[in-house]
């Protein structure tokens, strides 16, 4: 009868332990779960993005977008195929059915559209082939703005603060918006150009032939060898008004002959405003899976290091920070559980 008895003892506190183990090894998962603004979806839709610069739309959709629906349309599981056209890009979008895996979806897509090969234009880029991601938004947003031209914000937001910033723990991809990026202009005279009989092919040419670096093989010596390259990329609007066109009655037509280079920007396709003033924004945006509040405090901590880099004029500030919503929404669940 004690052994008994001792046996029955021991049950009851053999089962508490185990559920106090269990207690404290769901606070701690608890404490450590990753939270986010929502939840990730796979949305089984695949994209394909096709540049071709300078192609009007209806050249857009009869060379590239047409054969592109066409060599994708046998993929097994499409629901929807379309595509949207526009001036140089075309943009095909395939929304498979719901029980299609995406990953799979999306590598039939790519094998697909890599057997394009020369059914493309030849100065069409290759195409992209991506999936619809919901964690591509950006979960904090910052901008850069300062008694400065746009061309001057821009270099910093690129050369100091987009580098400093994809260094972050968790950071997949830094976008710049509002920005003027700087660009190298040439400007021709029509009247020059014909005077001198060359068609404006000619110009282009030249300059792609001649404003780019060219590996030249290799140099073996006894103990080591070494790589040659040639330098021929033009940093300056005065080296580009140097450039040789071509020869007429043997002697060379530059640039300066018949236009122009000119140190400037790209066209404009984005604009920022901050309070009425003109401003460069940083769209952030986390790697897959990366916790969004960890990931944005990391951005923080990087920012206040960043500032001490820029002049003084220039001001950085966060003006949109999902981890916000994130606190709040912790905030009232707690008090809901406590309550």
């Amino acid at each position: 009868m004690q052994k008994l008895a001792e046996i029955s003892i021991r049950r009851p506190v053999f089962g508490t332990m185990i559920v106090l183990a269990l207690v404290v090894v769901g606070i701690a998962g608890y404490l450590k779960l990753g939270v986010d603004r929502s939840p990730p979806v796979d949305i089984p839709q695949i994209y394909v993005g096709t540049r071709l610069p300078g192609a009007s739309p209806v050249e857009v959709e009869s060379l590239i977008s047409q054969p592109l629906e066409e060599q994708v349309n046998t993929v097994e599981g499409i629901t929807e195929l379309r595509s949207i056209s526009g001036v140089g890009s075309s943009f095909v979008i395939i929304q498979f059915d719901l029980s299609r895996k995406v990953n799979e979806a999306l590598e039939d897509v790519r094998n697909r559209v890599s057997t394009m090969g020369n059914k493309l234009p030849r100065d069409a880029d290759p195409p992209q082939v991506f999936k619809f991601d919901t964690e591509r938004n950006g979960v904090i947003t910052v901008s850069l703005s300062g008694d400065r031209s746009q061309r001057e914000l821009t270099e910093l937001a690129d050369k100091i603060v987009k580098v400093q910033l994809e260094r972050a723990l968790g950071v997949g991809e830094v976008e710049i918006n509002g920005g003027l990026q700087r660009a190298i202009s040439i400007w021709v005279d029509p009247d020059r150009l014909a005077a001198y009989q060359i068609p404006i092919t000619r110009v282009r040419d030249a300059i792609a032939r001649q404003n780019v670096n060219i590996p030249g093989g290799n140099v073996i010596s006894n103990v080591r060898e070494h790589t040659l390259r040639t330098v021929g990329r033009l940093a300056s609007a005065q080296e580009f008004n140097d450039l040789v066109v071509t020869t007429v009655n043997g002697s060379p037509v530059r640039i300066r002959d018949i236009g122009w280079a000119e140190d400037g920007t790209k066209e404009q396709r984005t604009i920022g405003r901050l309070n009425g003033a003109p401003t460069v924004t940083l769209d952030v945006m986390r790697q897959t899976g990366a916790n969004t509040v960890a990931v944005i405090e990391g951005v923080k901590e990087k920012l206040r290091a960043i500032a001490a880099q820029l002049p003084a004029d220039v001001k950085l500030e966060v003006i949109r920070d999902q981890s916000r919503y994130i606190y709040e929404a912790l905030l009232r669940h707690n008090f809901s559980f406590c309550c």
